[in-house]
């Protein structure tokens, strides 16, 4: 996959994705995304970005001494270069960079490559082994296609949204990028397929067209599922599951809440025994799952008043100790001082140039042999134009008159 002539010179490489080399042209969330999740096990990303603008995701998050936040993880272990792709001396410059690397990531509206020469045809003739993953609110084809495409969108349109929230209450999106976080680990899974079809199995370089709503259509499956064969829309019902009760966050008697999810017979026979009505097990009314659904109401009646006699620490620990399947309803606070988490590093914190110490969440998953790592938080724009240029053959006059024109 690109590898260097030296990378194996003493040995397997220490990273599963060293050598490999991307270009992410992407703005925005869902395919820097995918970038990021190769940066962290080793690929050379080369984030390449506007002139002065940059990236739109730099601005995002709340600002510290002018930075956003979201960027420093974001933009983690990249390098970052400007070019202005609509410009013909910039688009000249991208070819040359995209002849010798494996993989090209991008998410602007369809037809704006081809608009500017750089579509994947062209691409093909100069480097055949290229994987291109282009990343779209709803796809290459279709009605939709040259819509504008957000996250909020595919939350939307794949039905999500009209599934979650109480069914008293609207439509409730989600408070942070879900459909741009699935369709970027996804893209980031597609990447691995092209690349091992390319390498190991001898085939070529390939193109990947992934929307924002097909990822979802995936999480939503069982409603869509229960609508074909039986005609049943489902609506929204809170934190309770159509299929699997007891399932739902309950309030402590300290206002703090937990949730418990007894989706296996054993599970809720435990539970029945922790909160003192063994009888429960065999009542007609809960006996099985079936029946327990049907009669969800009063389950819940039932395992709330118990939870609302105890604080959340009490709670939990008799739940606990009964092997019932139940964990707090964290604040985010409360995410950096578990210990669970804090045991499994799963936020590291590094030193950023601009902005300090930053914790930000650790990589997963955990590969034991060649384990990814956040090696450096999200550069300064163009940080690295010198060096990606001058390796291109560019004297310094050259840069800094490309950059006077606006190209870099």
């Amino acid at each position: 996959m690109g590898m260097s002539q030296d990378s194996r010179r003493d040995g397997p490489p220490r990273m599963a994705l060293e050598g490999v080399r991307v270009l992410d042209i992407a703005t925005m969330a869902a395919a820097p995304w995918s970038a990021a999740y190769l940066a962290e096990f080793g690929a050379d990303v080369l984030k390449v970005e506007a002139p002065v603008v940059g990236d739109h995701q730099r601005r995002w998050g709340t600002p510290k001494n002018g930075e956003g936040l979201f960027w420093k993880s974001m933009g983690r272990n990249k390098r970052s270069i400007t070019l202005s792709l609509s410009k013909p001396k910039g688009a000249e410059l991208f070819k040359r960079l995209a002849a010798d690397v494996d993989v090209v990531i991008e998410n602007f509206r369809p037809g704006t490559l081809e608009r500017w020469g750089l579509g994947y045809e062209t691409l093909r003739e100069i480097n055949p082994r290229l994987v291109l993953l282009r990343v779209t609110g709803f796809g290459q084809t279709g009605p939709y296609r040259e819509r504008p495409g957000f996250g909020t969108l595919a939350e939307s349109l794949s039905g999500f949204a009209s599934l979650n929230g109480h069914p008293d209450g609207p439509p409730t999106l989600p408070n942070m990028p879900l459909a741009d976080g699935l369709a970027g680990i996804m893209g980031a899974y597609a990447v691995m397929l092209a690349l091992y079809w390319r390498d190991a199995q001898g085939g070529t370089g390939q193109m990947i067209d992934l929307s924002l709503c097909e990822p979802l259509l995936r999480l939503v499956e069982p409603s869509l599922l229960d609508f074909d064969q039986f005609g049943i829309v489902r609506g929204r019902i809170g934190n309770r599951s159509d299929h699997v009760a007891p399932r739902n966050s309950y309030q402590c008697g300290d206002g703090k809440w937990l949730s418990i999810s007894a989706s296996a017979q054993s599970i809720f026979e435990r539970l029945m025994d922790a909160i003192g009505r063994p009888e429960l097990r065999t009542d007609p009314r809960f006996a099985v799952n079936a029946a327990r659904v049907r009669n969800v109401d009063e389950l819940d009646q039932i395992i709330g008043a118990w939870i609302r006699q105890h604080p959340r620490d009490e709670a939990l620990r008799l739940l606990e100790a009964a092997q019932v399947a139940a964990a707090p309803v964290h604040d985010i606070g409360e995410v950096f001082a578990d210990p669970q988490f804090q045991a499994r590093e799963s936020l590291v914190e590094l030193r950023d140039p601009a902005i300090g110490a930053i914790r930000m969440v650790n990589v997963a998953p955990r590969l034991s042999e060649t384990p990814g790592q956040v090696r450096t938080t999200g550069p300064a724009l163009g940080a690295h134009n010198a060096q990606v240029y001058s390796a291109l053959g560019l004297s310094a006059e050259e840069i800094e008159a490309l950059r006077t024109e606006g190209v870099l």
